[in-house]
């Protein structure tokens, strides 16, 4: 077990409330996830664990976490509820019967308006990423939502951070909870930090080019303070040749979806992310994080940069920062017990090397689970007869309508052929490249 799992394990088990802080990949979806399943009634197909999240994707992530520790118990009923998909089928769904319901405050909000939701036999809540669902304005849902569930409910409140509001919500909505606190701290030789002092935004942009070109990570999260700032250097970079994809606030569902395997399957490069639209992110390595713009407190820090180096693993943290950011400067030094001198940026000269392309090549195929594909299938019609070695099928994922396969980017053409003129299941599917 993580530090966290042993630590929260036996309360949540006992049924004690429980405030769990934690940096992200830390276990906590399985602590709770395990704590959910192991009181659950089976054979009542009602509503008994309410988790929220923040985002869509942070929901799909638990939903399929808590579904693989409930393999072994026959017909346990677990429904995502969240925007961006229409709310009939979710009604429907509900009708039939759940045990586990997970989504975002603002869809569970309204399916409880529209009585398509009956939460008086809940027996868990589950807040989880609670931070970020308070920066993301979801407080009024919140508290509008915990109206509508039993007082002898189990509350289970999980966080990254542990600002003033979460203590403040806490006292509200928990009962003399226990609190598990695991060292968001890192290891100072799991993750290398080096940090540069900026002068201007244009030396800002260089800075960034220039330390992607020497150290040609695989895979970098890029963390900047806007979704303007997001956008405007996520084009920059990619008119000088890198294979980058923003991810911001704005973008509708299928774009996230699309962004977010492009980057898993290493068919990305790079993603240059704000925090709030990085929460969540279920990446298993990251060769390096940088800040563009410091965080705007310690925590934060900590939390981006913890994101590389997971799993014993060593991390590359690089930090910009100019005179305006003194005090984080202060608080990082502290933290870290350490004096932050700004180091010299590779020479300009780096500017003329190639930049590194994407090994992968996402295809997107339009047909998914409601066509009853699997990733055998898939793989099968790609490797068959006259196909591509094995060895050039990455990672397969398959989503309602949709599903989406990385290929190697010098058995690109060959695949979008052996796709296009075959068939899957005996059906003919449009077939595309990201």
């Amino acid at each position: 077990m993580t530090p966290i799992q042993a630590q929260s394990l036996p309360p949540i088990l006992a049924g004690r409330d429980v405030i769990a802080q934690g940096k992200t990949g830390s276990g906590k979806t399985a602590a709770f996830g395990l704590g959910i399943l192991s009181k659950l009634e089976t054979k009542r197909f009602i509503v008994q664990a309410l988790v929220l999240c923040p985002t869509r994707e942070l929901a799909d992530q638990v939903s399929g976490e808590i579904r693989r520790l409930a393999r072994s118990t026959p017909n346990i009923k677990v429904l995502t509820l969240c925007g961006g998909t229409p709310v009939g089928p979710q009604a429907g769904s509900l009708d039939k019967g759940v045990h586990i319901v997970v989504g975002t405050p603002g869809r569970v909000e309204d399916h409880i308006k529209r009585d398509n939701l009956d939460l008086q036999h809940l027996q868990t809540l589950v807040l989880d990423e609670a931070d970020r669902m308070l920066e993301m304005g979801f407080e009024d849902s919140l508290e509008a939502i915990v109206r509508h569930v039993p007082d002898s409910r189990q509350t289970l409140l999980l966080s990254a951070t542990f600002p003033d509001r979460i203590k403040t919500i806490s006292k509200k909505m928990l009962s003399n909870p226990e609190m598990i606190v695991v060292d968001s701290s890192h290891d100072v030789v799991s993750i290398e930090q080096h940090f540069f002092e900026i002068v201007n935004g244009e030396q800002r942009l260089d800075a960034l080019k220039l330390l992607l070109l020497k150290y040609r990570p695989e895979s970098a999260l890029v963390f900047c303070s806007t979704r303007q700032d997001v956008r405007d250097i996520t084009v920059k970079l990619q008119q000088f040749g890198f294979s980058v994809l923003p991810l911001h606030g704005e973008l509708d569902q299928r774009e996230r979806d699309q962004t977010l395997v492009r980057f898993s399957n290493r068919s990305t490069m790079m993603l240059v992310a704000t925090d709030v639209a990085a929460r969540g992110l279920d990446i298993a390595s990251l060769d390096v994080v940088v800040n563009y713009h410091l965080g705007r407190d310690l925590e934060v820090h900590v939390h981006r940069i913890g994101r590389t180096g997971r799993a014993g693993g060593t991390g590359l943290a690089l930090s910009f920062y100019d005179g305006r950011d003194s005090e984080k400067i202060k608080a990082i030094q502290e933290a870290y017990a350490r004096t932050i001198k700004s180091e010299t940026l590779p020479p300009s000269g780096t500017l003329n090397q190639p930049v590194p392309r994407a090994s992968m090549v996402t295809l997107q195929i339009d047909g998914g689970k409601k066509q009853k594909l699997r990733p055998g299938d898939i793989l099968g019609a790609l490797t068959g007869e006259n196909g591509i070695a094995g060895a050039q099928v990455g990672k397969i994922k398959i989503v309602s309508n949709r599903s989406y396969v990385a290929v190697s980017r010098e058995a690109t053409k060959a695949a979008l052929k052996k796709l296009g003129d075959g068939k899957l299941k005996g059906r003919s599917y449009r077939v595309r490249s990201l």
